[in-house]
Formats: structure tokens, C-alpha cells, sequence
């Protein structure tokens, strides 16, 4: 009788612990984390927005000396994976370029309206890091001088003798991912020819601007 009570309790508990083992919780599989390379083979689309600090490389004029003024540029981007880490992203912004000038006559300022197309080709250095370099199409849009000679301001605007010349500039720059959708962009642009077009307007000179901006990439 002993014997078949124990049996009887050998039973019981085995029976217990595999209920407990059949019905207990079970371990939820998760999905395994997206990867860089995942990420980094999908097309994205952007905007991007930010400023524009403009002077020129020379101004091949010993009577005054430049300085920058700022500006803004927005437009879209395109980001197309080539091979990994290259990519190709070719974007369309609009730009607002310029310089200042302290002459014998006044101050001088010039604000200058572009569309800009820059082809870039961006390597990814690491996960968050990226190096950008490639040529860009400037297209003048129009134009404002500004004199101050102390007692009057004026300002002169040219649109149809400006737009007639496209300019090509180097651009190399670089990028930080802050998340998988927002980037924070700087770089540096420079004409490549003098933009010498209606030279008594806008003056036989080279831009230059730092730009600095976020870009936010949907896909």
C-alpha cells in the first residue's frame, strides 16, 4: 500500500511539471536588428535646408577688400546606392550667394539668387560619417547691389542681363547621421571659372560658400 501511495505521488508531481512545463510562457522570437548594409541599399528621398555664409575668392580690385554675408539654401536630394560605402546623391537647391565690399564711394553689397545642381558621390566612412565630393552646375537666377554711401541706400536688381550664364563649381563636404532620417550636412563650394557675365554688373570674381543644414531622408 506504501509503495503504490509513493507511485501514485511520483506521479502526480511529473505530471505537474511538465503541465507546467507544456503550458508555461513562452519565448517570443524578435525579428534580428536591421543591419547598415540593409539600410544603406534603399533609395531615399530628402529635403534639406540651412545657411549660407558667401564671399568671394578675389575681386581683382586693390581698392577694396571683401567680406561674406549670409545667406539660405533649401531644395531636394536624391540618395542612390551604388556599391558599398559609394553612393550617388544629385540634388537641385536654391542658393543665395554674394559678398560685401568697404570702397572709397560706401559700402557695396551684392546678394546673388542661383539654382544649384550639385552631382555628388558620397562615401560612407562608417556608420554615421559620410565624405562628399563632386562638381555642381550654378545657374544665375538674378541679382541685387546694394550702395550705402552714408546717406543714401540703393539698390539695383538685374534678372535678364544676369540669368545668361552657367557657372561650374567643386563642392566637397561632409555628413552626420543622426538617426536613420535625419542628417546634419556642411560644405564648401567654389566656382571653378570667374564669373565674369556682365562684369560692369556683378564684377570678374569667384564664390565661395560654407553651408551648413539638415537634411531629413524618407524613403
Amino acid at each position: 500500500m506504501k509503495k503504490l501511495l509513493f507511485f501514485a505521488i511520483c506521479l502526480l508531481v511529473a505530471g505537474s511539471v511538465c503541465a507546467q512545463g507544456y503550458y508555461g510562457p513562452r519565448r517570443v522570437r524578435r525579428p534580428p536588428p536591421r543591419s547598415q548594409f540593409d539600410d544603406f541599399y534603399k533609395v531615399r528621398v530628402g529635403i534639406t535646408g540651412g545657411l549660407n555664409v558667401a564671399n568671394t575668392v578675389d575681386a581683382y580690385n586693390s581698392n577694396f577688400s571683401t567680406a561674406a554675408i549670409a545667406g539660405f539654401n533649401a531644395g531636394l536630394f536624391l540618395d542612390l546606392p551604388l556599391v558599398y560605402p559609394l553612393s550617388f546623391e544629385p540634388e537641385i537647391l536654391y542658393s543665395q550667394k554674394g559678398y560685401a565690399a568697404v570702397t572709397t564711394y560706401g559700402n557695396f553689397t551684392q546678394r546673388s539668387n542661383y539654382i544649384d545642381i550639385p552631382l555628388l558621390l558620397k562615401f560612407k566612412l562608417s556608420p554615421t560619417f559620410n565624405i562628399l565630393v563632386g562638381p555642381q552646375v550654378a545657374i544665375p537666377v538674378s541679382m541685387t547691389n546694394t550702395y550705402d554711401n552714408g546717406f543714401d541706400v540703393t539698390a539695383q536688381q538685374y534678372y535678364n542681363t544676369y540669368g545668361e550664364k552657367t557657372i561650374l563649381d567643386g563642392v566637397v563636404g561632409v555628413s552626420f547621421d543622426l538617426s536613420r532620417d535625419v542628417e546634419l550636412r556642411a560644405r564648401y563650394t567654389i566656382d571653378l571659372q570667374p564669373n565674369d557675365q556682365n562684369a560692369s554688373y556683378g564684377g570678374d570674381y569667384r564664390n565661395q560658400v560654407w553651408q551648413v543644414g539638415l537634411g531629413f531622408k524618407f524613403e
